[in-house]
């Protein structure tokens, strides 16, 4: 079956702009050839997590930028932030900026700052990956952008595997939402929906993918793949950080190749640990970059993965 594109084409000009800063020149002497050992990174990160914890208190402020400043430098983290665009330095100064600025909420990923330290950190890997793609800038360049599909589009013709939820769009769609989950609170997650409804070809591909294995190996009964966000806008990140969630910038989000799938609503499936240890399979593997954010997990696609999703998806559509 062949799927025709309902993107409504290419704009004149480009159509998305990097925000990215120009790639810096290497220091002397480093091999700008050489990945970074993303295995030791996360190991790394994950000790220093542990240390984070233990100085979590408001007293503490000091010696946690006294640990920061000595353990960002440790050559398996520093190979990563430095490999970003904005260097180890930068890297730096907005996880302390972040952190300054924290303040918990309900709707915060980041219910502590370890948490915090663990999703700014970790989802460093998108923006080493993706450093040369352009950013999705504003909500209009989401909704155009002939890289994106409509995903409601294709789930009426029975080509999605996974489940999402749109944000209501009217106070009239959020009141019904609202007695709904009054009535059946546990009959879906807990989350606001997608604003956009669209994403790249390869994760599309992706996520189905994902969601057949979940359906194999979950225990009976139990729902499909439940996909929380995909692409999104910088102009919305902003907009979801004076809301007070942490979302970061720059994100895989905005650049169209994260998505984060709901987890914790598993757990009265007995799946989540399942669906957990797959997303961690499949970044042992080099494929995705996954970052746990407590009720959903954040993934992001790895660039050697592209290649092969792409062509997952064109075979799935018939195009």
């Amino acid at each position: 079956m062949r799927v025709p594109s309902r993107s409504p084409g290419r704009q004149p000009g480009p159509a998305v702009t990097s925000t990215a800063p120009a790639r810096r020149v290497p220091a002397a002497g480093r091999r700008s050839d050489a990945a970074p050992d993303l295995s030791a990174y996360r190991a790394a990160v994950a000790e220093l997590l542990v240390e984070v914890g233990a100085l979590a208190d408001a007293p503490s402020a000091t010696a946690r930028q006294v640990l920061l400043d000595q353990r960002l430098r440790e050559p398996a983290i520093a190979a990563v932030l430095d490999a970003t665009p904005q260097g180890l330095i930068g890297a730096r100064e907005t996880l302390l900026l972040e952190m300054a600025r924290y303040q918990p909420n309900a709707r915060s990923s980041a219910q502590d700052l370890t948490a915090l330290v663990r999703i700014y950190l970790l989802s460093r890997v998108d923006v080493l990956w993706w450093r040369d793609a352009p950013t999705f800038l504003t909500d209009d360049q989401v909704r155009t952008s002939a890289e994106l599909v409509d995903l409601e589009w294709l789930r009426r013709r029975g080509l999605i595997e996974f489940r999402y939820q749109e944000q209501a769009a009217t106070v009239v769609g959020r009141g019904l939402r609202a007695v709904r989950r009054r009535l059946l609170p546990d009959a879906t997650p807990r989350t606001a929906g997608l604003l956009f409804r669209r994403a790249r070809r390869e994760m599309i591909a992706f996520l189905n993918d994902l969601a057949r294995e979940f359906a194999a190996v979950a225990p009976d009964r139990t729902p499909p793949l439940w996909v929380t966000s995909l692409a999104r806008s910088a102009e919305h990140q902003y907009r979801l950080r004076r809301l007070g969630y942490a979302a970061m910038v720059p994100s895989g989000h905005c650049l169209g190749w994260a998505a984060d799938v709901e987890l914790e609503w598993y757990e009265r499936f007995d799946a989540r640990s399942a669906l957990a240890g797959l997303l961690l399979a499949r970044q042992d593997a080099g494929e995705v970059n996954v970052v746990d954010e407590g009720q959903a997990w954040h993934v992001c696609l790895a660039p050697d993965a592209r290649r092969r999703y792409r062509r997952a998806y064109e075979a799935e559509m018939g195009v």
